[in-house]
């Protein structure tokens, strides 16, 4: 990433659940272009992107929008903008699976304000492995004591332009777009970033794995926790995981692609880990070459998150700037199945979540969605394979049974733990040294 400052819904797998059957990574059962597409967000607003500012439209903070990506020119949106909270807003760009691609293709972010000052700029690429995948840039307006530029309310522009020609047949690429806005501190801080923190690879996780199918974009990431988690991966595929992270935690994360069961040769850049934040801001990425041998991508250790953070110089420690899901994104290149069949690959996931939590910035005000910057106990109970209220619902009610019958079926699970405690109360006084 080369971001530049200018001034469960998831589909979360409890263990044990049925991986994806497989097949011999030689019997060429299914192609590379046959992987699963990338999934917009529910409730995904339409809105066009104009071909200059008179006309753009409007992106509201707190809200996602799904857009398409002209094959020249720029695409432009407008932002309203108040003095008080800093607004990021993300770009994914989801190329068609048979789309020629480059190395340096990708696409370009910024936001500008009313007289074409650039308040910031981000980047983003397909890589050595020249693999049709969904890629994200991010644009900010930040409100600080540290920033001169961009910090008057008013109309600003979020401009998304694709980057490279490799494609003689170039076409419309879809686009995912996300608005957050963060409210101001209730207390002025610190504005130099923390210069020493633990930057020490941990020892490796050995737990056992747990199987958890990752999701298919950032709206449908599967929750997952510190521990060994175990999915299927084809060649062209991309998988969505988030992790609940509070202020003062550090996130370590690893992915291993399992060895193939025939074919043989050389592919570069085959499997890509990417961390992107609560804003989706890539904080870094990893990828590695596969020749049918077991592979591991680990990305390099990063900071525990701090409101501070953000005025490091290092696009990897400013990212680390917000509590909330932060997310791995795993892709699998689709040149894989040329050399080694169409899968699916073995893939073990390793998360490990350190430090002390610590108690966040205080903002004087809501975010945009409420509670992005905020880690919640329905967010850690999804994390580590229980399912949150709304998971839980959603699946009762899939199965028939209505509100109703679900909050009797609360009562009751309450009211038996109730009396099991009390039995246990009248046994421990009956038998004191039991």
């Amino acid at each position: 990433m080369t971001a530049v400052l200018c001034s469960l819904a998831a589909t979360a797998a409890v263990p044990g659940a049925a991986a994806v059957p497989r097949t011999s990574a030689a019997s060429g059962a299914s192609s590379a272009s046959e992987a699963p597409g990338y999934a917009f967000a529910e409730g995904d607003r339409s809105v066009v992107g104009a071909a200059g500012t008179a006309d753009a439209g409007r992106l509201d903070p707190g809200e996602t929008y799904r857009s398409t990506l002209p094959k020249t020119g720029k695409a432009y949106y407008r932002l309203e903008l108040d003095a008080t909270s800093s607004t990021y807003a993300a770009a994914t760009a989801v190329p068609a699976p048979d789309a020629s691609i480059a190395a340096v293709d990708g696409i370009r972010v910024s936001v500008q304000d009313s007289d074409g000052h650039a308040c910031s700029y981000d980047s983003a690429i397909f890589g050595a492995a020249r693999s049709p995948r969904p890629v994200t840039a991010w644009g900010a307006r930040e409100v600080s004591p540290a920033r001169t530029l961009c910090r008057e309310p008013g109309t600003y522009y979020l401009v998304v332009e694709r980057l490279g020609t490799a494609d003689t047949a170039p076409r419309a690429w879809d686009l995912e777009l996300a608005v957050f806005s963060e409210p101001r501190p209730e207390k002025a801080g610190a504005t130099l970033a923390p210069e020493v923190w633990n930057s020490a690879s941990p020892a490796p996780l050995g737990d056992e794995p747990r199987e958890r199918r990752g999701g298919a974009g950032f709206g449908s990431a599967t929750a997952v926790g510190q521990g060994v988690w175990r999915a299927d991966i084809v060649p062209g595929q991309t998988l969505f995981y988030k992790v609940p992270v509070d202020w003062g935690r550090q996130l370590y994360a690893t992915a291993d692609l399992g060895s193939a069961s025939g074919g043989s040769g050389y592919a570069v850049g085959a499997l890509v880990l990417s961390l992107y934040n609560p804003v989706r801001a890539q904080v870094e990425d990893v990828g590695v070459s596969y020749d049918g041998t077991q592979k591991s991508a680990a990305l390099a250790p990063v900071p525990p998150v701090r409101y501070a953070n953000r005025y490091d110089a290092g696009d990897a420690v400013a990212a680390m700037r917000f509590a909330g899901s932060y997310y791995l994104v795993v892709h699998l290149a689709a040149q894989v199945a040329d050399r080694f069949g169409a899968g699916p690959f073995g893939l073990t996931l390793r998360v490990r979540v350190a430090g002390t939590g610590e108690a966040g910035p205080g903002y004087a005000g809501r975010s945009a969605p409420q509670g992005v910057f905020e880690v919640t106990a329905q967010d850690r109970a999804a994390a580590e394979g229980g399912a949150g209220r709304d998971t839980a619902m959603a699946a009762l009610a899939a199965g028939g049974i209505g509100t109703g019958s679900v909050l009797l079926l609360g009562l009751g699970v309450w009211t038996a733990a109730a009396r099991r405690r009390d039995v246990q109360t009248r046994a421990r006084a009956q038998n004191p040294t039991a």
